[in-house]
Order: structure tokens, then C-alpha cells, then sequence
């Protein structure tokens, strides 16, 4: 049974950083979620990138059910009314995108699953929330600065921003943006790099994910 939309929200401040994966391999990606979990993680997006993407996530829906039904498991990189359809058939527990569509918008209130839409402009962020948004997904941060979040909080205080793209795996960049006043972060492939992915070093990349989060935790009263 998914998560209620407030559920996803109060998981996602607990420990806000959101792994943001794809491998084709479920088996690889099940090792990676086991990683996460075991690092502090509670809210997991596997990206709509593969042919195979939904084979996978049911793989990966079931895993989590079984195993850590206190994370969150969501679909990133939708577009449309149908991909959102059937990842949330097939149970995701939030729905994530690069833009803002309103055909996804009303899928999710419909299912009442958390949608967290992408924008990159101030435009683009307040036309989410009026389209109904808790979290909008700014993307990509590397081209829009931490300096962008900064100036948007100006006329838009009460928005919660998660940033993707282009966030270190570094309490450097992490006190960047939280700083800056964002409410999560996504961090992909950075987080899990190519060659540890390869070696199974998984223990690596939960302690990786464990330092990070120890280090929120010194920004959390600031952030």
C-alpha cells in the first residue's frame, strides 16, 4: 500500500536526501536500496530511463514491501498522465518529474500520491504549487545555482524546494544548498559511482550515505 502524501513529506525531512538510481539489473539496484536503507536512507527514486524500467520496479516494490517498508520508493523521469498511471499501479509512492505537467498533477491528486514536479524558473516553480505541488523539484541545480534558491525565497518563502542535478556528495555542497534554503536534495550518479557499483563495494556507499546525514544533521537547525 503506498504512503499517504503527508507520509512521504515527513519521511523525506526526516533524512532529506533522495538517491536518484537506475540499473537495469534489479538485482544491482536491490543491493543499492539495501545500501541506502542501511545508510539512513527512507525515500528512494528509481528514474523511468530503461526499456525494462518497469520490470524492475515491481522487483524493487516488492523488495521494499518485504524488507524496509518504512522506505519510500518513487518513480522519477515521468512525463505523462500514462507513465505516472502505471508506476503508482504498480506502486510508487511518489511520482517525480524533470518538468511540470498538469496531466501528471491530476493523476497523482486523483490517486492522492505525492507529486513533485520540476522548474527552473521562478514562473515554472509558483504555476507547480498553484498546480497543487508540496515540494517542486528544481532541476537542473548545477545550471541554476544555489544562489537561484537564495533569490527564489524572496517572493516564494513558503516554497519547499528539492534541488537535482548536479549536487555533490560532499558536506561542501550539502551546507551549499541547505544553506540556500532547500528542503531536500537528489543526488544520482555521483552518489554511486560507476566503478563501486561494479566492484559490489555497497558497504562504501552506505557509509558514504551515513556521513552525509550525520552531517545534515549539524545544518538541520539552519537549514
Amino acid at each position: 500500500m503506498a504512503f499517504e502524501p503527508q507520509l512521504v513529506y515527513q519521511t523525506l525531512a526526516s533524512a532529506p536526501i533522495v538517491p536518484v538510481f537506475y540499473h537495469p539489473d534489479a538485482e544491482v539496484t536491490c543491493q543499492i536500496i539495501k545500501a541506502c536503507y542501511d545508510g539512513g536512507i527512507r525515500a528512494f527514486e528509481f528514474t523511468n530511463r530503461g526499456e525494462n524500467a518497469k520490470e524492475v520496479f515491481k522487483v524493487l516494490r516488492d523488495f521494499i514491501s518485504t524488507n524496509y517498508p518504512k522506505m519510500a520508493l518513487g518513480i522519477g523521469t515521468v512525463f505523462n498522465a500514462l507513465q505516472a498511471e502505471e508506476f503508482i499501479a504498480l506502486g510508487a509512492d511518489f511520482v517525480v518529474q524533470p518538468c511540470t505537467t498538469m496531466d501528471v498533477a491530476e493523476v497523482c491528486k486523483a490517486q492522492n500520491i505525492a507529486w513533485m514536479p520540476g522548474a527552473m524558473t521562478v514562473s515554472e516553480v509558483y504555476n507547480a504549487t498553484l498546480l497543487g505541488a508540496e515540494i517542486v523539484k528544481v532541476f537542473p541545480g548545477n545550471v541554476v545555482g544555489s544562489g537561484f534558491v537564495k533569490a527564489l525565497k524572496g517572493p516564494l518563502p513558503k516554497v519547499k524546494v528539492m534541488v537535482t542535478g548536479g549536487v555533490e556528495p560532499t558536506p561542501e555542497s550539502l551546507k551549499e544548498w541547505f544553506s540556500a534554503g532547500v528542503s531536500a536534495v537528489g543526488i544520482g550518479s555521483q552518489l554511486f559511482p560507476k566503478a563501486v557499483v561494479e566492484a559490489g563495494n555497497f558497504e562504501e556507499i552506505a557509509q558514504k550515505i551515513n556521513t552525509l546525514l550525520t552531517y545534515y544533521q549539524t545544518l538541520a537547525p539552519t537549514a
